[in-house]
């Protein structure tokens, strides 16, 4: 008997200490919210990510609020010959990353720990064994891989439709219930229907559209999975907000809803 005292004991020390942590680390967060880019770094973040000028100065400041936290908690990783990451790369990945959750704030990429940021295109094997050059990757256990000149391509053009950042970071929200199959997770039940309902018919008339050589202003590459098609309708949203509203109106009620948002009305 009072070694089962022992153990009920040990298990209540350990869930005081864990409810304390999550108390400190909010704390911290919410302190670090509070703070705003210097103007130094705003120029830098205006420069390198020019839709930034078209964000609702609202959104942009709860924006800035997220990357405090995000550059303080996230480690950034040179890797491929990369000297060091610089702050203007750090800025550059952190504002698109965070304009992400701006009004999602209960999806904090919990899981992810580091950015690897490689300089340029890298190679990794591919799912059958050969080596595939890459532009980025998000990994479900922590990790999001991005490549330099990818970024910078990516932020300084608004209206390609392409941006890695929004890409990989939007499958890092798919990830976090645990798989990436382009239905991330939501607070109430009946969201999921409303987004499966949405998204699930779209896939398979864009994979039909893809198939016969049609153009749309989604990138073909969001023909390969739902996942992707999920990754790729975020670019979209935010960077050619009119034309997915106009071809995909169901899709972007919902990424805006998601999102809490509507580029649509920017600019």
């Amino acid at each position: 008997m009072t070694g089962l005292w022992i153990l009920l004991g040990g298990i209540a020390l350990a869930a005081l200490i864990a409810w304390h942590h999550a108390g400190r680390v909010a704390r911290k967060r919410r302190a670090l919210r509070s703070l705003r880019l210097d103007p130094r770094q705003r120029a830098v973040v205006e420069e390198m990510f020019p839709l930034w000028g078209d964000i609702p100065e609202e959104i942009r400041m709860e924006t800035e609020g997220w990357m405090q936290v995000f550059l303080a908690e996230k480690s950034f990783e040179p890797c491929g010959g990369l000297g060091v990451v610089t702050e203007e790369m750090r800025l550059a990945i952190a504002a698109p990353a965070c304009l992400l959750i701006s009004r999602r704030p209960q999806d904090y990429y919990e899981k992810l720990r580091s950015i690897l940021v490689y300089p340029d295109a890298y190679t990794a094997k591919g799912e059958r064994g050969g080596e595939d050059v890459r532009l980025g990757e998000s990994w479900g256990t922590g990790s999001v891989v991005l490549a330099w000149q990818s970024v910078k391509q990516g932020d300084l053009n608004p209206e390609d439709g392409l941006n890695v950042v929004l890409h990989e970071f939007a499958h890092q929200l798919d990830q976090e219930d645990g798989s990436a199959d382009g239905v991330p997770e939501f607070e109430e039940v009946e969201d999921y229907g409303r987004w499966s309902a949405a998204f699930q018919p779209a896939y398979e008339a864009f994979c039909e559209r893809v198939g016969a050589g049609k153009r749309s202003v989604l990138d073909d590459y969001g023909a390969t999975n739902p996942a992707e098609f999920f990754a790729v309708a975020t670019e979209t949203f935010f960077e050619r907000a009119k034309g997915l509203k106009r071809e995909e109106p169901e899709v972007f009620a919902e990424l805006v809803k998601f999102y809490g948002m509507d580029p649509a009305q920017w600019g």
